[in-house]
């Protein structure tokens, strides 16, 4: 029997993104260039035109939903939504900063869209979905609240092997018993950040919810950093899980982690110092 509370989780999820929303606002151009290929097939699936009405959800610092405020100019419209307010705060700097008018923000749960039904004609969820603790729900909002013929793109990370820049932290961290990697449940859905890294599990979802046309992808990316250093502490920024298990160790042990994690990527270093990274996400597109 699963010993997963989702209502707990939900809880416990929505305070560690508040806590690293501060980072994420520090770092939010490193990851719009980092995830920007992730950005432009999303973008690309849901073909945006002058006039829409778009949803950017779980959208973080606002990448995905500043420029589809861009795209969908003149006429159209973007609510930028996210649960964290601290991630929002950092969105609305950005717009101003941008000089982007056309957007809303918005506080929004995934599972419960406080939308009118068919109130949007495109929804964009990058790197949202995964971590939801009934991912089903939340697509199934994703298809109330988009009109008929409206359509959804969302991005998941791909597969472990696919992204080392992720995984072998984790593993540094589970070899220590600082950090969980739970084994997948059969029949079960436990969120995290490889939950949905299944290419024909995640088209079967979007088909349950409801959706036609359903297209998978993988898009390649990089992480790519001027040293370890500048790899350790965007880490502790921007990954809440990450910096909570290595900030709970007396000082020793965090400098033991810190060695382990520049070994396990020692060989994504470049004979210069800096770390060229390969990562891999997954990105669905489908039509309501």
């Amino acid at each position: 029997m699963s010993d997963f509370d989702p209502q707990q989780y939900r809880q416990e999820s929505v305070e560690q993104w508040e806590a690293a929303s501060a980072g994420w606002a520090r770092r939010a151009e490193q990851m719009q260039r980092f995830a920007g290929p992730v950005a432009e097939a999303l973008l690309g699936a849901l073909a945006l035109t002058p006039g829409q009405r778009v949803l950017d959800l779980a959208a973080g610092t606002g990448d995905i939903g500043l420029e589809a405020a861009r795209r969908v100019a003149p006429g159209g419209s973007v609510v930028i939504a996210d649960q964290a307010e601290g991630m929002l705060r950092g969105a609305r700097e950005r717009a101003e900063r941008l000089g982007v008018q056309n957007v809303e923000l918005k506080r929004v749960d995934a599972e419960w869209i406080d939308l009118p039904l068919g109130s949007v004609d495109a929804i964009a969820c990058r790197f949202g979905l995964m971590l939801m603790a009934d991912p089903a729900a939340a697509l199934a909002e994703c298809r109330r609240v988009l009109r008929s013929g409206g359509r959804v793109a969302l991005a998941v990370w791909d597969t472990p092997a696919r992204n080392p820049w992720a995984s072998a932290p984790a593993m540094v961290l589970a070899e220590r018993g600082l950090m969980e990697i739970p084994a997948p449940e059969p029949g079960g859905f436990r969120p995290g950040m490889f939950a949905l890294a299944d290419a024909d599990g995640l088209a079967e979802r979007l088909r349950d919810a409801g959706f036609t046309e359903v297209a998978v992808q993988p898009v390649s990316l990089a992480r790519v950093h001027e040293d370890f250093e500048d790899f350790w502490e965007t880490s502790l920024d921007m990954s809440p899980g990450f910096h909570d298990a290595v900030m709970s160790c007396p000082s020793t042990e965090i400098e033991q982690i810190r060695e382990a994690v520049a070994a396990a990527l020692t060989p994504f270093t470049t004979a210069e110092g800096s770390l060229e990274i390969p990562a891999s996400a997954l990105v669905a597109s489908a039509e309501a």
